[in-house]
């Protein structure tokens, strides 16, 4: 797609040549059989620069009613399946540009008066970002329901809490799903605002300067829901930042989902035991009959990497493209539909397998006996009793090492043993009392972090009741 004038049936540009295009060169340069899927959004730009040039006097309003007939024709055509799409029309631009004039003759001929392939390509890819933004935030927020769901579910179910992937303290299950809740919610804020930037009219632009008629591409945004135009009409037709940033905020997502995937594989694995995923996203073995894969989140994890490199294509693909257009941006698309896919298809089964898991309440609760998980609520009883943090530090060492040795965890531990393995630290022993066994047991752990953003159950459903209504907006 270039900035080409209107020519022949046999090309858009033929007339300025002596010799036809080769076979090889067609194909190499052709978009068609990838762009063709922003054919319901060429038709909705075309039909809006019609009707602008029909209100500006620059086409007669039959010629509008013929080419509101002819594109009626084609759409459905496309819609069935039945429309013939050919590499001599080179795109989808032209594919349908020639089909309109061949049903409607020189009216079609008079639809690219005042525009470019450049502004024209640039307004179908934004319409088509817009609705795929679109569609990506609400199956965020389908995800995000479900998920709401199951951390709801287990609020005050305890789970090890991990740090460099050691047990450090009890959270609640619900709590840890809710850490990914928050970061859905900043991806959705991220594409809201990429569509933002997404919803600025190029087409007006022309090839690059502008154009001699006197259009209005004011009424031209309004009638495609564009909020404003695009400024300066060299950048709106070479301008694929926004297209950058969509598959920035794609990447981000992903790299999320990815890091909920690691965690349900390790979970899933017989070392964790934490939950079971449900059959229908696992795979078997065609040696070891009793293995059960997590394809569907190691897949996830591996598409990441996919989509990690199409964000690295596109920087690469401008890096170094003078102004205006130029043909090396026929390869933006690819890289946005094949990422745009990637998004569409993983958050649809991620919403799905979120209601299939299985919670393995009792694993979690053993696991936490491994790793000493409330050693800092230990020293943060003796410093509420008066020790000094640094202290109370040392002296809880102490007293995990001594489990240690003993085989066993701090609430198993007798008053005198505690106080006995402390006695090098001094104060450390005298302000331990009876009550200290509450402090140690993992629901007096969860209980005491009862703050916003704590893991304490009721923390868990009140932000849980947040979420749900920022949804619900």
């Amino acid at each position: 797609m270039t900035d080409k004038s209107s020519g022949n049936a046999s090309g858009a540009w033929s007339g300025r040549f002596s010799e036809p295009v080769s076979d090889l060169v067609k194909r190499y340069t052709a978009s068609v059989f990838f762009d063709c899927r922003m054919a319901a959004q060429d038709i909705r730009g075309s039909l809006a620069h019609a009707r602008m040039l029909a209100r500006q006097g620059i086409i007669g309003n039959q010629d509008l009613s013929d080419i509101e007939r002819g594109m009626a024709q084609i759409l459905g055509e496309i819609e069935r399946g039945e429309f013939t799409w050919t590499l001599d029309g080179e795109d989808v631009h032209m594919n349908i540009e020639q089909r309109l004039t061949a049903l409607i003759g020189d009216a079609g001929k008079r639809l690219h008066t005042g525009r470019s392939r450049n502004d024209q390509v640039a307004t179908d890819i934004r319409l088509w970002l817009r609705d795929t933004i679109d569609s990506i935030l609400a199956l965020i927020g389908d995800f995000q329901t479900n998920l709401l769901n199951l951390a709801e579910e287990h609020a005050a179910t305890p789970l090890p809490g991990h740090t460099h992937l050691q047990i450090a303290q009890p959270v609640t299950f619900g709590h840890h799903l809710m850490a990914y809740s928050e970061m859905l919610r900043r991806d959705a804020e991220r594409f809201a605002d990429v569509r933002r930037r997404v919803n600025r009219l190029p087409l007006g632009s022309a090839a690059l300067a502008g154009t001699t008629y006197p259009i209005d591409r004011e009424f031209v945004a309004r009638e495609l829901g564009f909020d404003e135009v695009c400024e300066n009409s060299l950048d709106a037709v070479s301008d694929r930042d926004f297209a950058i940033e969509f598959c920035a905020a794609v990447a981000v997502a992903m790299m999320h989902l990815s890091r909920l995937s690691e965690e349900l594989i390790l979970w899933m694995s017989p070392r964790f035991g934490f939950i079971d995923l449900a059959d229908r996203f696992t795979t078997g073995s065609s040696i070891m009959p009793q293995k059960k894969n997590p394809d569907v989140p190691e897949l996830v994890r591996g598409k990441t990497g996919r989509v990690n490199g199409h964000l690295i294509a596109l920087l690469t693909l401008m890096k170094g493209q003078p102004l205006a257009y130029n043909k090396d941006n026929q390869e933006d698309k690819e890289p946005i539909f094949d990422a745009a896919d990637t998004m569409i298809d993983t958050l649809r089964i991620y919403a799905d397998m979120i209601t299939g898991i299985k919670v393995k309440a009792h694993n979690m609760r053993e696991a936490l006996k491994l790793g000493f998980a409330t050693a800092t609520d230990l020293a943060d009883y003796l410093v509420k009793k008066g020790l000094p943090f640094r202290d109370a530090h040392e002296a809880v060492a102490l007293a995990v090492r001594a489990a240690e040795t003993k085989g066993c965890d701090l609430p198993q531990m007798s008053l005198d043993a505690l106080r006995a393995c402390m006695a090098h630290v001094p104060g450390a022993a005298e302000k331990l009392a009876d009550d200290i066994f509450g402090v140690l047991t993992v629901e007096g752990s969860l209980a005491a972090r009862n703050h916003i953003g704590g893991t304490a159950p009721e923390q868990v459903r009140a932000a849980i009741a947040r979420a749900r209504a920022r949804l619900a907006k």
